[in-house]
């Protein structure tokens, strides 16, 4: 039974930003100066299955590491966007390569450069942790905070909801 105020039948993609909704908000640092991410691994399995699922899985973000690219590409998702300075842009690119309404999408962001974009999709999701003004327009705030299971919480109930969730496919990675 899902806790979601939203018709979940209607999802067909997923969208996450990456810093505060699949990584936490404090971020170590290279000795270079560049941010090392942490991931949660019920994230990815989540993200892995729904790719093998044959949802649509967008990362937009507005950061840039290769090993973010690496990390998303190795789970299957192929719209990768990062550097993104106006992420409605690139929502905007996600919808017409895959043909998506926004209604059909669930996006999860956590800050200020997410508002244009969980204000135009379907179902806006908030981590616990997120910004008083996108907890005000998310239609639902998980209780876990960024990366700890935010994307775990919303996929498995989306996909509980049509039934995808535990299957032959969910045995492997």
């Amino acid at each position: 039974m899902s806790n979601i105020n939203y018709d979940l039948t209607k999802i067909r993609a997923f969208a996450f930003d990456v810093d505060g909704v699949l990584s936490r908000e404090v971020i170590p640092l290279s000795p270079d100066g560049d941010p090392m991410r942490t991931v949660n691994i019920k994230d990815g399995y989540a993200l892995q299955l729904a790719v093998k699922k044959g949802y649509e899985v967008a990362i937009i973000t507005g950061g840039y590491t290769e090993a973010v690219r690496i990390r998303f590409s190795r789970l299957g998702i192929k719209h990768i966007y990062m550097r993104s300075a106006l992420k409605v842009k690139d929502l905007d690119d996600f919808l017409r390569k895959t043909g998506l309404s926004p209604e059909e999408v669930m996006y999860a962001g956590d800050d200020i450069p997410d508002y244009e974009v969980m204000t135009r999709v379907g179902l806006p999701v908030a981590p616990a942790d997120a910004t008083p003004e996108i907890k005000a327009v998310a239609k639902y705030i998980s209780s876990r905070k960024g990366g700890d299971g935010v994307a775990r919480d919303v996929i498995e109930q989306t996909m509980r909801a049509q039934g995808h969730w535990f299957g032959e496919e969910a045995f492997g990675w």
